[in-house]
């Protein structure tokens, strides 16, 4: 075979006699002279198939998806794992990008057993390449032989990352202890301005922000948003008036922190959004019997609540869950809100990230990420573009992070440019 020649002309050389003349020359002159121009066209209609086939199977220009390469899989990679840095569990994951793309990942470093409310510090993990690779843990709060609980950090307009959490007394008496002393659960914020290499004192803002009579509280666990007005806002539960969610905001950037109404009965960890309208949206954990999530809006900044309805489109089995704003129309096209959670109804299993076009009314894109193990989770935005889930997995033994795109969530039918 020549190897210059055509692979079509090398495949049907191959395949035929090296030598065909002999073969030929028993039949009559007609026949051969027929033969021979039937042999000679073969590599010609090879050729015409070929083309024909390239055609069928390359997009058509300018058609959805032409000349674009299939959407990547979801990248997984480990940030947290029990044992490690002198930590038993490592719980409720927290992340956030700040201002310079630096995620910022939280989760309480519980000290000796998975138990809620025992010997807890908060900690933290950087990562400067968007995930692939995470700095040594951070100690942000020192909080053991007590617990700090529940982290929720927000970024603010000129880029300082403040942390409210909760602070939970040594002796698991904070469910039943009202109070605002020492001895109940109490309220606290610290921040960074160096993009979570150092942070501030912590300062107690439970005067500001919890009722006497209140036992047991959380914040999210999540994050918080900063509105369109520049409002931070952090969403909060509390255990003793019949399980309610409400908000803390700051209209100062974070000096002062207040507290808003309540919605419930018989709802928990909770995340916000800010909907298209100004309005603000909570999806709270929910404690109604009907494995769904639960519901609430406001319209005059989270001072009062609808009526709390159940999502049906949001099963969970009593869970944490993440909600986020990913685009607005006025900025992207199209609105869009994501949401994560273990979708089953009969354990933490099955973690999901779904979308919504239409501020959370309906969810009519889901696609699991995880299909086992999946409990607390919290999303993010990468100033790509591309989206971050921080979860936890492995029956509470490592909290991961996986970054994919709007094309793989939407399986090609959907994407964005980057900010």
């Amino acid at each position: 075979m020549n190897p210059s020649e055509p692979l079509f002309r090398r495949n049907v050389k191959y395949n035929m006699p090296s030598n065909p003349t002999p073969i030929l020359a028993s039949f009559p002159l007609r026949a051969r002279l027929l033969a021979r121009r039937a042999v000679s066209r073969v590599p010609a209609l090879l050729l015409c198939g070929w083309v024909v086939m390239s055609s069928m199977l390359s997009p058509v220009a300018g058609a959805p998806g032409a000349g674009r390469a299939a959407p990547s899989e979801p990248i997984h990679t480990d940030v947290f794992r029990a044992g490690e840095d002198g930590y038993h569990t490592y719980r409720i994951p927290s992340v956030v990008v700040t201002q310079k793309g630096t995620l910022v990942a939280f989760a309480e470093g519980r000290k000796e057993s998975p138990r809620d409310q025992g010997p807890t510090d908060m900690v933290l993990k950087r990562s400067v390449d968007g995930g692939q690779t995470w700095l040594p843990m951070q100690v942000v709060v020192q909080a053991v032989p007590h617990a700090a609980m529940d982290p929720c950090p927000v970024v603010d307009h000129t880029g300082v990352i403040w942390l409210v959490y909760d602070r939970w007394p040594q002796g698991f008496r904070g469910k039943v202890t009202p109070g605002l002393g020492p001895d109940a659960v109490s309220r606290w914020v610290t921040s960074s301005v160096d993009d979570g290499v150092t942070w501030a004192p912590p300062v107690n803002i439970t005067a500001s922000t919890k009722k006497p009579h209140w036992t047991g509280m959380a914040h999210g666990p999540g994050v918080g948003i900063r509105t369109r007005t520049n409002r931070l806002v952090i969403p909060t539960n509390q255990h003793a008036e019949g399980f309610t969610c409400t908000i803390l905001y700051s209209d100062d950037h974070g000096s002062t922190w207040q507290l808003g109404g309540a919605a419930g009965p018989a709802v928990g960890e909770s995340q916000v959004v800010e909907l298209a309208d100004g309005s603000y949206m909570l999806n709270m954990r929910s404690y109604r019997g009907q494995r769904r999530r639960a519901i609430a809006t406001s319209v005059d900044g989270g001072m009062t609540w609808s009526r709390v309805r159940d999502h049906p489109e949001l099963i969970e089995p009593v869970c944490q869950a993440s909600f986020l704003r990913y685009t607005l129309a006025t900025e992207h096209g199209k609105n869009r809100l994501l949401f994560s959670n273990p979708a089953s109804e009969k354990g933490r299993v099955n973690g999901t990230v779904r979308l919504s076009y239409d501020e959370g009314q309906t969810w009519p894109v889901a696609r699991t990420i995880v299909p086992g193990s999946f409990a607390y989770s919290c999303l993010a935005v990468l100033p790509d573009m591309t989206i971050g889930c921080l979860y936890e997995t492995d029956t509470y033994k490592r909290i991961r992070f996986a970054r994919f795109t709007l094309d793989w969530l939407t399986d090609g039918k959907d994407h964005v440019e980057r900010k």
